[in-house]
């Protein structure tokens, strides 16, 4: 009875905002396009391997694994959570992800240095693998996309998004994959975004 109480409660919460659900989600579209046409522009114009004082004292270390299916579930646990367990934050989530993606967009276009020569070479599975590029390195998607987490969520699960957040980037480091000012970056940059995003969005979303 309490899980049909509560399913009629979640379902009262998706109405209740589901025009906000369908903005963001048109936001998240948006963004998912600039980011393609991005990564594919940087793919093609990265000119420059730049020194880098802890890639030069550490050896390339292949964890593919958690670099692909470590950042697909944290993706999947950032919408996914809010979704199942805190409605009234789906949209912003989904606002807050989609603000973070079209800022390093720009970034990255901006950035023309190549992925380290001796990175491990990764590959992503099914439809994701069209927006996976190289040199779309600053700043690293994987260490920032948790730490919105830690931003945007209250209690334990936070928690969980600051360790991954520095877990992902501690991983794309030994993986030569980024730079350490792609990973160091993340962080304030991630901030910034962040409060951005809840000054503009309380103006539409009231959250």
């Amino acid at each position: 009875m309490d899980l049909r109480k509560r399913f009629k409660g979640w379902k009262a919460e998706i109405k209740n905002h589901k025009y906000l659900i369908l903005l963001s989600l048109v936001f998240l579209v948006l963004a998912t396009f600039l980011d393609y046409f991005a990564g594919s522009y940087v793919r093609k114009v990265g000119s420059a391997v730049s020194p880098d004082l802890i890639l030069d004292h550490i050896a390339p270390i292949n964890l593919s694994f958690l670099f692909v299916y470590g950042y697909i579930t944290i993706i999947l646990i950032l919408f996914l959570y809010p979704l199942l367990f805190k409605v009234r934050k789906f949209h912003m989530v989904i606002s807050q992800f989609s603000l973070l993606i079209m800022v390093r967009s720009f970034f990255i276009i901006f950035t023309h240095l190549k992925t380290p020569v001796d990175a491990i070479a990764v590959k992503f599975p099914w439809m994701i693998s069209y927006l996976s590029f190289q040199n779309d390195l600053f700043f690293s998607g994987h260490t920032a996309v948790p730490f919105l987490g830690f931003l945007i969520f209250k209690g334990r699960i936070r928690y969980f998004f600051l360790a991954a957040s520095i877990a992902m980037g501690a991983i794309v480091l030994l993986m030569h994959l980024h730079y350490s000012i792609d990973v160091l970056s993340a962080f304030f940059i991630t901030y910034g975004t962040y409060k951005i995003g809840v000054w503009f969005f309380k103006k539409i979303n009231h959250y």
